[in-house]
């Protein structure tokens, strides 16, 4: 089989790990699968060291992996990031194809996908794409204009009514992709994302907190991820201004990269309660997040189905409890409240973001019980190995179609 997608391995947020560890597994499990993508270049917006040329081929834990060049904006905005994606789907679509029973497309991005959609019609094969957001409801929840969100919305119908099969993360994505883009519900299925880190077991949390400068008296409230316009960090950063007001002993990081940050360390400065940390290994991350006391999710309070985000997998997996400052009836509050691992508080109040971390500081019995909710939620809900199972029976089962194709 064939993936296509803007996003791999060593791209270590969004997309990236979860369509690096779907063609791995999918690798052990005894398929034979080849990847498109592109040259890393996300959450810092810049090709990574080391890449030139149109294309380079690697073989990555023994995944093929043909990557393609495309244009990378310096500040992305919806028109230059429009142009990655044509650039991008493009280029796959006019390099040459080995025979394929199936191809995947992973959306973002969904318009180099619609090249990869067109090309796999006119080869024949079988064609699915793999949704992680949903492009028209992110525009409807951003403030786009109604002209233009209803251009998006009939764009995005047609990419997903000419596929073969279609999978979403969450079910609410499966309503929405139903009901709003009208795609037949036979022809939708949800499979989940999954934890994609790996914890180790010999872990030194005080050795971790000493070397990020962390004193054994802060309660550390961590957010890690991309520092993007729909996560809505100032809010964050107001949260840290009011800690130094009233003394409190809330420290707040924001671990990881984006367009917004360079802006978010300007607001901060000198804001003592506010730490950053650039991006970290798979092993560091793992540890920054367990040496932290309470996880933080924080979206813009517009944002209630546009996507749900990668980072709750990750949180989930270790047993600390999570404060989410998010929509109430967002996507992001749904799974928070299905995997009783967290508290929601009011995303347009930092007062609101720097009591719920004190709560929980101040709670011990009420952080621990949330915390222990959560493994159990991932290992159940989130399974690595139980959504890879279900990606290679549902496109073994779409391949099957190729004989109704030909």
């Amino acid at each position: 089989m064939l993936v296509v997608g803007l996003n791999y391995a060593p791209e270590p947020t969004g997309n990236a790990p979860y369509t690096t560890k779907l063609a791995e597994g999918l690798t052990g499990l005894g398929h034979q699968v080849e990847v498109f993508t592109g040259y890393p270049h996300y959450p810092q917006w810049q090709i990574a060291e080391g890449y030139s040329g149109l294309s380079t081929r690697q073989i990555i834990n023994g995944v093929p992996v043909h990557r393609l060049r495309h244009t990378v904006p310096a500040v992305p905005r919806t028109l230059n990031r429009l142009l990655m994606e044509l650039t991008f789907g493009l280029h796959a679509a006019l390099r040459p194809w080995a025979k394929h029973d199936v191809v995947l497309v992973v959306s973002p991005g969904l318009f180099a996908s619609a090249f990869a959609v067109a090309k796999a019609r006119l080869k024949r094969i079988p064609v699915a794409i793999w949704i992680q957001d949903l492009y028209s409801r992110g525009l409807e929840e951003t403030g786009g204009s109604g002209a233009i969100t209803k251009a998006m919305k009939w764009v995005e119908s047609r990419i997903l009514k000419s596929c073969t099969g279609i999978t979403v993360i969450h079910g609410r994505f499966r309503d929405y992709v139903v009901e709003e883009l009208e795609v037949s519900g036979k022809n939708v299925d949800v499979i989940r994302n999954w934890t994609h880190i790996q914890h180790t077991p010999d872990f030194d949390r005080d050795a971790v907190r000493a070397r990020f400068g962390w004193s054994p008296e802060e309660t550390i409230a961590l957010h890690a991820g991309n520092m993007g316009v729909k996560q809505g960090l100032e809010n964050v950063v107001e949260a840290a201004r009011l800690a130094d007001a009233f003394d409190s002993r809330v420290r707040f990081v924001l671990l990881g990269d984006g367009n917004r940050r360079e802006a978010l360390h300007v607001a901060g400065d000198g804001i003592r309660s506010l730490s950053f940390i650039k991006p970290l290994s798979d092993r560091e991350y793992s540890e920054a997040l367990r040496a932290a006391d309470v996880l933080i999710v924080n979206e813009r309070p517009e944002l209630r189905e546009m996507s749900v985000p990668s980072k709750l997998t990750s949180y989930f997996a270790t047993g600390l409890p999570v404060v989410a400052a998010t929509n109430s009836e967002s996507a992001t509050a749904d799974e928070v409240r299905a995997s009783g691992a967290g508290i929601l508080v009011d995303p347009q109040r930092p007062s609101a973001l720097l009591r719920g971390v004190e709560r929980l500081r101040n709670n011990a019995s009420e952080a621990e019980r949330l915390g222990q909710a959560g493994p159990a939620y991932a290992s159940t809900v989130l399974s690595e190995a139980a959504a890879i199972d279900a990606y290679s029976h549902w496109l073994a089962d779409l391949s099957g179609a190729r004989r109704q194709l030909n």
